[in-house]
């Protein structure tokens, strides 16, 4: 130490007035600072010593302590909590009791019902249902199919007739509608019997289809001057010897003679409304035709049965239409709701429906939910219904 109170530091170089270098000399630790106390104390706060696994009584991992924070004071926070409140990762909680993937193969078994049970009632008397709309692309065909394999599936004997000149209903049923297998059209043109042209359904029991090949497309024209026009399919309906607790009618996107016919046949009607503004649209003129068919042929047709199809929860519109819609028609629209689902458009290209091809998904859940609802409300009122 100097005078002037300043320390001689090896590391500087340079007299007192010159230049003064801060270059340092090369880093030479570990130094030797057992002499030094100080340094010593400051060197092991810097450099904490950590336990070799061989200095621990025991490595082998364990639970990881939970530290109870809301009585640790501030400063001590290694203390560690008693050994009651060592939580384990191990312990399954409910949600891990039931994966995702364990919850969709449960709702696939109680979609498929392989005991072959009657879980699903049965009506006391034969429900014929016509699934019309006027506006296409609103899921008539997709909601005959469905309903009709969940209810097949579940005790009911149902008989899908397909009435569209497109043959979608007999596709998503797997069943061969090309030229030349006899179909609906020999039943209306030809008066065929209805036996003679139903299919049983592959792999679905109590199910059978009547499918309709593209001759149908004529029906409209040849039943202009056939008599009693209006009342071909219901007479060949009631002339079917066997008995069945559901008799689904796909009408086509119209509203001509064929649409006329599945409305005399049937004494109840289901409408499948897409949650868009144009599906409630024509909803009105749909409503009004029914009501000239009860006035004038069918005298015990009512609209019993609103199914909400294509809601997309992301949408404002789809709540808004679900609400006009349950303002409107009150009780008749059901409870279970059909959302968008790409696994209900993939059934029909592997010629079966959303209950077989995918019973797990939403959409197999949802029709699942509706044919149930159908089934409950058909025991509860049993007004309407065909001997």
């Amino acid at each position: 130490m100097h005078d002037d109170g300043r320390y001689d530091d090896p590391r500087v170089t340079g007299s007192a007035n010159g230049p003064v270098s801060r270059e340092t000399d090369p880093p030479s630790w570990p130094r030797d600072v057992s002499g030094d106390a100080t340094a010593a104390g400051r060197l092991e706060v810097a450099v904490p010593h950590q336990p070799t696994p061989a200095g621990v009584p025991d490595a082998t991992p364990g639970p990881v302590p939970v530290t109870d924070t809301t009585t640790t004071p501030p400063g001590s926070y290694g203390r560690v909590a008693p050994e009651d409140a060592y939580v384990s990762r191990e312990t399954p909680t409910r949600e891990e009791d039931d994966p995702p993937l364990a919850m969709e193969a449960m709702r696939a078994v109680q979609i498929l019902n392989p005991s072959g049970e009657v879980t699903m009632p049965r009506p006391e008397r034969t429900r014929v249902m016509c699934v019309a709309n006027q506006k296409g692309g609103v899921g008539k065909t997709t909601t005959t199919v469905n309903l009709a394999v969940a209810l097949a599936l579940h005790g009911n004997r149902v008989l899908v007739i397909d009435l569209d000149p497109q043959g979608n209903a007999s596709t998503g049923l797997s069943v061969p509608h090309h030229t030349g297998v006899p179909d609906v059209y020999d039943c209306l043109i030809n008066s065929v019997p209805l036996e003679e042209v139903a299919q049983p359904v592959e792999g679905i029991p109590n199910l059978w289809c009547v499918p309709a090949t593209i001759d149908l497309a004529g029906a409209e024209i040849e039943l202009v001057s056939v008599v009693a026009r209006e009342s071909r399919l219901s007479r060949a309906i009631t002339g079917y010897p066997g008995h069945f607790d559901y008799v689904f009618i796909d009408c086509p996107p119209s509203l001509g003679l064929l649409t006329v016919n599945a409305l005399v046949a049937a004494q109840e009607v289901l409408i499948p409304i897409q949650c868009e503004y144009y599906a409630l649209e024509g909803l009105n003129q749909l409503i009004n035709n029914i009501n000239l068919v009860r006035q004038h042929l069918n005298p015990r047709l009512e609209v019993s049965t609103i199914l909400l199809t294509m809601y997309d929860r992301r949408t404002r519109l789809a709540d808004a239409v679900e609400q006009d819609v349950r303002n409107h028609f009150g009780d008749k629209v059901l409870q279970a709701v059909i959302p968008r689902n790409v696994r209900v458009s993939e059934a029909p290209s592997y010629g079966q429906s959303v209950m077989t091809y995918d019973p797990g998904s939403r959409g197999a859940t949802s029709y699942f939910e509706a044919a149930q609802e159908i089934a409950e409300r058909g025991v509860k009122e049993p007004v309407g219904r065909n001997a």
